[in-house]
């Protein structure tokens, strides 16, 4: 599972990083930024998920 994140849609609203501090930090924008790249943990998997559901924008995505 990975996570897409569309920086032009972010609105910074910080929820990801609220839901999700192991997967999500803001940067000195107020942005959201990644912290991992590539395939997430198992047991982070409900967070990114939560996180992709609670973005009033839709700018991230989850892939399997």
């Amino acid at each position: 599972m990975k996570i897409l994140y569309n920086i032009d849609a972010c609105q910074n609203h910080n929820k990801c990083a609220n839901i999700a501090p192991e997967l999500f930090e803001i940067n000195d924008e107020g942005y959201a930024a990644v912290l991992i790249e590539g395939e997430i943990p198992s047991q982070l998997e409900e967070k990114a998920q939560l996180a992709a559901q609670m973005c009033p924008e839709f700018a991230i995505e989850v892939s399997t």
